[in-house]
Order: C-alpha cells, then structure tokens, then sequence
C-alpha cells in the first residue's frame, strides 16, 4: 500500500521560495545558455524517456517507505522544482557555478526532502530506490550527488547525470510505469553503469546570476 502524508498548500509554498529567491541579482528564465548556479530552482528533464524529476507527499509501500521520487511527463506540475544546494558543510554559495565533479543536494521545494537513495530496490525494476528524505532541507551523507559533465560548470543547455556519492549509482529513468495511486508517472531508480537513461537537463526555473565573485574566480582559472 502507498501512503499519503499530510501534504502542503503547493501553490504559496512554491510562491513564496519563488519571491524570495527572485531578487536582484536572480534570472528567471525557462531555458537558455549559461551556467547553473547554487541556490537555483529549477526542472530536471530525462533526456531519454522525457520527464521531469518529481517529488510529492505520497510515501513507497515497500521498501525505505520514504517520500517516493518518479519522473512526469506534465511540464507545468510544481511538484518537479528541485533547489541546488551545497553538502552539510557548505560548499555552495548563492550564484557560484556548479562546477562538473561537485557534489550537490537537491532539495525539493515544496516538501523540503532531499533526493536520496540507499541499498533499498525499488518497487518495479528492483534497480536501487531513490526517494525523499529528511526535514526542511536536512538529511544525511546519502542525499549527496556529484554532478558528471563535460568542461568545468554544469551548463544549462547540456545533459549531465548524477551520481550518488555514498553508493556510486547514477540517477535513472527505464520507463516502468507506476499504477494507482500515482497512475502514469515513471519510477525514478539508481542504475550502476553511465549510459542514456541516466542524462538529465535543466529546464524551467529561477536560476541564481553568477556572483561577482564566483565570477572573478572563473575569470583567473
């Protein structure tokens, strides 16, 4: 059995990190070139099957039991807004480049959970399970992902993957399809191997200016 949580009002919520966020010195841009920056919002396309990284308040019936993590094909939904964080100790500051090879958090918006995994399998591929977890933006050491990509910074209009940190499985989408409660929406799972079911692009989003200073220091590089 899948399980709901209590859920969140997702239109002020998601208002609200938007305002806050959308300050000078912030873009709010659907796609376009240039770099992600920490503390950006954004949408997370899979490249092969065509669907956004999605979160909602609905727990797994099996496994962890954690806030379940699949893939939608709606572009509008905002359960698909994910935030770029630094790891526990920072690393991250507001409007510095992601740099390829940096391990990031991605938290999700509207329910504040981290993307994680851990050696659960998931409930259709039996690949590793990825899910949700902790409380308003704080986990633990499995909510980190580096970020692979070609060049120095994760550009926006490149398809990069993610790969966890504490158990080396990159971020993944097969297609197997989720029946009732979530109907129609794609498992999202921890494959071993590198290869086109794993490469993810930034969509839609706010995305954070590079900082003066994160820009000075690309400049001397």
């Amino acid at each position: 059995m899948w399980s709901a949580g209590r859920g969140r009002a997702a239109g002020p919520a998601l208002l609200g990190l938007l305002l806050a966020i959308s300050v000078p010195g912030s873009c709010a841009v659907k796609t376009g070139a240039g770099v992600v920056t920490c503390g950006s919002v954004l949408k997370l396309l899979n490249t092969q099957h065509r669907v956004r990284l999605h979160s909602h308040d609905i727990k797994y019936g099996s496994g962890s039991g954690q806030q379940s993590v699949t893939g939608v094909e709606a572009s509008d939904d905002a359960n698909s807004y994910w935030r770029i964080r630094g790891g526990c100790e920072g690393g991250c500051p507001r409007g510095s480049p992601v740099r390829c090879g940096q391990a990031v958090r991605l938290t999700h918006v509207l329910t504040g959970k981290n993307l994680h995994t851990h050696h659960f399998p998931s409930p259709l591929s039996h690949n590793q399970e990825v899910s949700a977890f902790g409380e308003d933006g704080e986990g633990d050491d499995l909510d980190l992902w580096t970020v692979r990509c070609s060049g120095q910074h994760w550009e926006r209009e490149a398809a990069v993957r993610f790969q966890h940190v504490g158990t080396s499985v990159f971020l993944s989408v097969t297609g197997e399809q989720y029946g009732s409660p979530i109907r129609g929406q794609l498992e999202v799972h921890g494959m071993p191997s590198a290869n086109t079911h794993n490469r993810w692009k930034a969509m839609e989003g706010i995305f954070i200016k590079p900082s003066v200073e994160a820009s000075a220091g690309h400049d001397e590089l």
